[in-house]
């Protein structure tokens, strides 16, 4: 994401609730579409009782993945970390150099018999982030903002590749999907400060412009997977 510095660039002013984005450089917040994605066809079934699987997910700056989990129905916790890289603590600082070889990624906690790995994947396509630019996503650049998917069973990239090829069949996309899909090898919990950001600071202007409206999309888009987060 963005510093301080960088907002600046953008020109991004809030006036009176209203966002005006000056200059050149406005991006879009989502991958906005008229229609709505298909659900996965290769899923598994809601299973019979509760538990816990996790999943993790790349898709540019972790506070707009975090925050659209935390509104998807049986999500019990979404953590905003870094996965696919080879430093073994990596700090923000490090992974945003680009030399880790880190994602900003969000480790995804849900309960299998309410929402399906399938439907998490259906959520990370249609609003997370748009799958097609890669190296970035909106005004953040580089391989820590890359779209990809960290499985860590061999049921979760049965369905993750099969989503991808059934999305690029049906065209779902102007541009060809880039996502990539790689074993998870670690997680590592980012620093406090990036946790829950959009909940914590939501006039920040980043915020505001990236990520408030793919929670807004999820809800409208995918009203049957929202929720509201139990407030604490």
């Amino acid at each position: 994401m963005l510093g301080n510095i960088g907002r600046a660039i953008l020109g991004l002013i809030v006036v009176a609730g209203v966002v005006l984005v000056l200059g050149n450089r406005a991006t879009a917040a989502s991958t906005s579409r008229s229609g709505v994605l298909p659900a996965p066809v290769v899923d598994d079934a809601l299973a019979a009782s509760k538990g816990e699987q996790t999943a993790v997910f790349a898709g540019g700056c972790f506070w707009g993945i975090q925050a659209v989990f935390q509104h998807v129905k049986g999500v019990k916790s979404a953590i905003s970390g870094y996965a696919g890289g080879t430093a073994a603590s990596p700090s923000y600082e490090e992974v945003s150099s680009g030399s880790t070889g880190h994602a900003e990624s969000v480790r995804v906690v849900y309960d299998p018999s309410q929402v399906t790995y399938g439907q998490l994947l259906r959520v990370f396509f249609s609003v997370g982030h748009d799958p097609t630019q890669l190296n970035r996503q909106g005004p953040d650049v580089g391989t820590q903002y890359r779209s990809a998917i960290f499985y860590n069973s061999e049921s979760q990239k049965r369905i993750a590749t099969a989503y991808i090829a059934q999305l690029t069949q049906a065209k779902a996309f102007g541009r060809p999907i880039v996502t990539e899909v790689s074993q998870l090898r670690g997680f590592n919990v980012a620093e406090a400060y990036h946790q829950n950001y959009a909940t914590l600071h939501p006039y920040d202007p980043y915020i505001l412009i990236n990520d408030a409206p793919k929670v807004a999309n999820l809800r409208r888009q995918l009203a049957d997977l929202y929720i509201e987060p139990a407030k604490n």
